[in-house]
């Protein structure tokens, strides 16, 4: 599995990424990069480190400026127009697994074993997943631990690929339900 998290710009490059590798990948929905994308994407420069890989094309380059200038330290990863060209469209979602992993690996990407410390059980134990409150509760959770809010499932890989350990997860999830328990 590939360490940092992946910043591409929409939801058929993160298809096209995991088809070619195992990563945790941010979508940031075009030039409307919005506070809780970039306050997600800072948050993953801390905890496993970023790679952004956008579009060979003036939009790409635009909203990689974006990201640059608002998040530190941050890797880049790079495909040709000729790499990600079909049928007159030029971007990530068109490039082969063997071209993305080519990319990533100039980018200097890292490679972590699969870490599985939460799973379903938890979050049921934990009250995140089936009953009335759950989703608010990971709604919550999801923003106090900068991981966004996500489904149960979605939650469980987060909680895993942001590295995110036992001890921090409770000491958010106390906080969450003290202010759960207040309103």
């Amino acid at each position: 599995m590939i360490k940092e998290v992946i910043v591409v710009e929409g939801r058929d490059d993160i298809t096209a990424v995991k088809r070619a590798v195992d990563a945790e990948i941010i979508a940031v929905g075009g030039f409307g990069i919005n506070k809780k994308v970039i306050d997600r994407i800072i948050e993953a420069q801390k905890r496993q480190g970023v790679i952004v890989f956008t579009d060979p094309d003036f939009a790409g380059e635009k909203i990689r400026k974006i990201i640059s200038k608002r998040v530190e330290g941050i890797k880049h990863a790079y495909i040709t127009k000729e790499e990600g060209l079909k049928d007159d469209d030029i971007g990530v979602e068109n490039a082969s697994p063997g071209t993305i992993i080519k990319a990533l690996e100039r980018a200097k990407c890292e490679l972590k074993d699969k870490r599985k410390v939460f799973c379903s059980q938890d979050l049921f134990f934990f009250g995140l997943t089936g009953n009335a409150k759950a989703k608010k509760k990971r709604t919550i959770l999801g923003g106090e631990l900068g991981i966004g809010y996500c489904n149960s499932a979605q939650f469980i890989t987060r909680l895993n690929n942001f590295g995110i350990g036992k001890d921090e997860f409770i000491k958010a999830l106390d906080k969450v339900n003290k202010e759960i328990e207040n309103e």
